[in-house]
């Protein structure tokens, strides 16, 4: 609540600059707001009294939308892709998958790895699971498992989240199109 909106008889008045200024009725706080050319901000509406501060509510809120848009900013969006494997999934399909899986871990993205067990093959879930071992050794360089395998109805699902990215991948400078320029491209530009 600001100025006229703060309906207290009395006020626990906080100067700009975090000074105690006391206990006094919310007119006469308003009018000490008035006159300064500032705002009367309740700031701990559930003591007794309530406790308000003088302030730029404006520039106040200003800065604050500022620093959420500063943080917002700075965050890194994390995408889940997923691969599929199959309990009978042969050696070079795993190799595909893994490439794929550690392309996506090399952009950042974490990866959900699901196995769907069809008909009969729910009853051999162990061959499921020797596949996203190995799936795991594949790609261990890239990334580490985040959630392990876990059977959920007749899917087996892990998660892989990617490793710190190397020093040369961080120092990379990043084009408008989006792809990281290498030192030897650099030095030939």
């Amino acid at each position: 609540m600001i100025n006229e909106e703060i309906r207290d008889r009395e006020v626990r008045v906080i100067g700009q600059d975090g000074s105690q200024l006391g206990v006094m009725p919310t007119r006469k706080a308003l009018e000490l707001a008035d006159q300064a050319q500032l705002d009367l901000v309740k700031i701990v509406p559930n003591a007794q009294p309530p406790v308000c501060k003088l302030m730029d509510y404006d520039k106040y809120r200003f800065e604050q939308a500022k620093k959420e848009r500063e943080i917002r900013k700075n965050q890194k969006i994390v995408i889940l892709k997923e691969v599929q494997l199959s309990a009978t999934i042969e050696d070079n399909d795993v190799i595909t998958k893994a490439k794929s899986a550690i392309r996506f871990l090399g952009e950042g993205d974490k990866v959900k790895v699901s196995i769907r067990f069809r008909g009969r093959q729910i009853t051999h879930t162990e061959v499921g699971l020797r596949v996203m071992q190995d799936f795991i050794e594949r790609i261990s360089e890239a990334g580490t498992v985040e959630r392990r395998p876990l059977l959920e109805g007749r899917h087996m699902i892990m998660i892989l989240a990617p490793k710190d990215p190397p020093k040369e991948v961080k120092e990379n400078k990043v084009p408008a199109k989006g792809r990281p320029v290498r030192e030897e491209d650099a030095r030939n530009a």
